[in-house]
């Protein structure tokens, strides 16, 4: 350790109490966290790149600072989807130290890493008020039946109105419209329970009608479009 002249010369003043740091909420415990081993908690975050071109949703499960399982989520950008598949071998495994300086090769994985990491060592994190935390695979409920992300994808213009390409419940096929044009509901193909049936044998058209649902009012609609093609 190197003192400058002007410390050198200085009396010592005592630093009188030391109580630590203010204890964080983690998995039911109030704790004091002082290293990397103490952090532990589940949570979610949302990272963006410079050009916000695309974007990444990662959630990662900590236990005694480390990384035992990650999600990586990624919207927009075809090469992201690259970066997310090398992003879930390197994050697992490490301590959050470590990956929040490692080099996830995109940009928006790396901005939500350090989004989660911003959470976790302030004891903002989902599992913050619930003992014990959650198992390793837990974040995988969030995908739902068939392990596929819920992702929103609608398109609108002025000249033609909305287009309904992709929900929460799956693949959309067609939408239905009352006698003014106005969307009254849709079809939808859940993909995961589809592929899901097909692995197990079923046959694909047999498969594809199973996992095909309405949503609104489609019995009673006046005519049904190809959002895609009309």
């Amino acid at each position: 350790m190197i003192y400058s002249s002007e410390v050198q010369n200085m009396c010592p003043v005592a630093k009188g109490a030391y109580h630590g740091p203010a204890p964080i909420p983690e998995e039911g415990k109030w704790v004091q966290a002082k290293e990397i081993k103490d952090i532990s908690g589940l949570t979610h975050g949302v990272g963006w790149c410079a050009p916000q071109q695309g974007a990444c949703k990662l959630t990662l499960n900590v236990k005694d600072g480390i990384i035992e399982e990650a999600l990586v989520e990624t919207l927009g950008c075809s090469g992201m989807t690259h970066s997310a598949a090398m992003a879930s071998e390197i994050l697992v495994g490490k301590t959050i130290l470590e990956a929040l300086n490692t080099d996830l090769v995109c940009d928006a994985i790396n901005t939500a890493m350090r989004e989660l990491f911003l959470q976790i060592v302030y004891g903002r994190t989902q599992t913050a008020f619930s003992e014990g935390g959650l198992p390793i695979g837990a974040s995988l409920e969030d995908l739902g039946k068939g392990l596929r992300s819920q992702v929103g994808t609608m398109f609108g213009s002025k000249a033609k109105g909305p287009r309904y390409l992709e929900m929460a419940e799956g693949y959309c096929t067609r939408m239905a419209l009352n006698a003014d044009n106005e969307v009254v509901g849709y079809e939808f193909v859940h993909l995961g329970k589809m592929m899901a049936a097909i692995a197990k044998g079923t046959d694909a058209n047999e498969a594809l009608k199973a996992a095909t649902g309405h949503y609104g009012q489609w019995d009673n609609a006046a005519k049904y479009i190809d959002p895609r093609h009309e």
